[in-house]
């Protein structure tokens, strides 16, 4: 639960920082509470639609290396657009929502390295090593 909290919080950051950054990318009110509602409604469909999506275009991103990610990147960010309502208007269709999914990629990459959310294998070792000292000596 605590992880989820975190990665809206971290979405909502994100779309603060592609609505500062791109001129056509909108938030209504600039306050905490609408950048919240935006960033979970973006996390529900990128952990729900994202997986599909990547699925069904696996050909366009084996065939662009990956950069078709991108593309689909900006399509959740225009799902979270409509479903949003006011709260959020992206202004200048796909080419606008990719280059905001972009920067919203990069400042998440970045948020969760600092917060180190990223590491979940070095996390599962250190309970190992913890478990396994804590059993008294041999």
């Amino acid at each position: 639960m605590r992880e989820f909290v975190i990665r809206v919080l971290i979405n909502a950051v994100a779309i603060a920082v592609a609505a500062m950054l791109i001129p056509n990318i909108h938030i209504a009110n600039n306050d905490m509470s609408t950048l919240l509602v935006i960033g979970l409604i973006f996390g529900v469909v990128n952990s729900l639609l994202k997986p599909l999506l990547i699925l069904l275009t696996c050909p366009a991103v084996i065939l662009s290396l990956g950069l078709f990610i991108f593309v689909i990147n900006g399509i959740m960010l225009l799902i979270t657009d409509s479903i949003a309502g006011e709260r959020l208007v992206i202004e200048g269709g796909i080419f606008t929502a990719v280059l905001g999914g972009m920067v919203m990629g990069g400042v998440s990459m970045l948020l969760e390295t600092v917060l180190k959310l990223d590491d979940k294998s070095d996390s599962r070792k250190q309970e190992t090593i913890i478990f396994q000292d804590s059993s008294g000596p041999k």
